[in-house]
């Protein structure tokens, strides 16, 4: 449910696609699918920053966390990956840096 109410698209839209393959932008598919592949042999990620494109075309920022599922003697499930949504904070953030620079530029030249 929260991955429909991020990407619009539908859950039944998405059963039997990728999320890599079909959502993710090419430049972070690499990086998906490596984190992905390292989780699966017990090397855990975390805090890494991917976009996802949603179905009326914008961008999500998301900040992730990769880490194995395992059942009771050890033996590996899967995957889970968790994550924040980072984009109105990112935006922020940029929007503080132009600001500091229009200002610095405003000082440089007064």
């Amino acid at each position: 449910a929260k991955t429909e109410a991020l990407t619009g698209f539908p859950g039944s839209s998405m059963v039997g696609r990728s999320l890599v393959d079909d959502v993710l932008p090419v430049e972070f598919r690499g990086r998906l699918r490596q984190v992905i592949d390292n989780a699966l042999k017990g090397i855990e990620a975390s805090d890494f920053e991917i976009a996802l494109d949603t179905h009326d075309n914008k961008r999500v920022d998301l900040l992730l966390n990769a880490t194995t599922r395992r059942d009771v003697s050890g033996e590996l499930l899967g995957v889970i990956l968790f994550g924040q949504n980072m984009t109105d904070r990112k935006r922020t953030e940029q929007e503080k840096a132009r600001v500091a620079q229009e200002m610095q530029t405003f000082i440089d030249t007064a």
